[in-house]
């Protein structure tokens, strides 16, 4: 699961952050110590989307949406009312 953070996003002790190409879309950022993925980051918009897991816990956020719905397993499934998208549908979204 992961958090928009927009566009405006910096790290501290950047020189443990390694960012790998991922797709033609977007690039994967996880630490280069011990794996961890941190992060993907859209290439056109230098969109930010962070694992929701390295905010403090507490914090109030509200899962809304859901993206590349059409490709869930079937058994996959959340309670939550979201706005779902497709592949195409995300692609469309952001420009990729």
């Amino acid at each position: 699961m992961t958090v928009d953070c927009g566009t405006e996003v910096t790290f501290s002790n950047n020189e443990n952050v390694q960012i790998f190409d991922s797709s033609k879309w977007a690039e994967r950022g996880f630490c280069n110590k011990c794996g961890s993925h941190l992060f993907y980051r859209l290439k056109q918009s230098q969109q930010h989307m962070m694992l929701v897991g390295l905010f403090a816990e507490g914090l109030d956020f509200k899962f809304d949406h859901q993206v590349f719905i059409d490709e869930k397993p079937n058994y996959y499934c959340f309670s939550n009312d979201t706005h779902d998208l497709t592949g195409p549908e995300v692609f469309a979204l952001y420009g990729a």
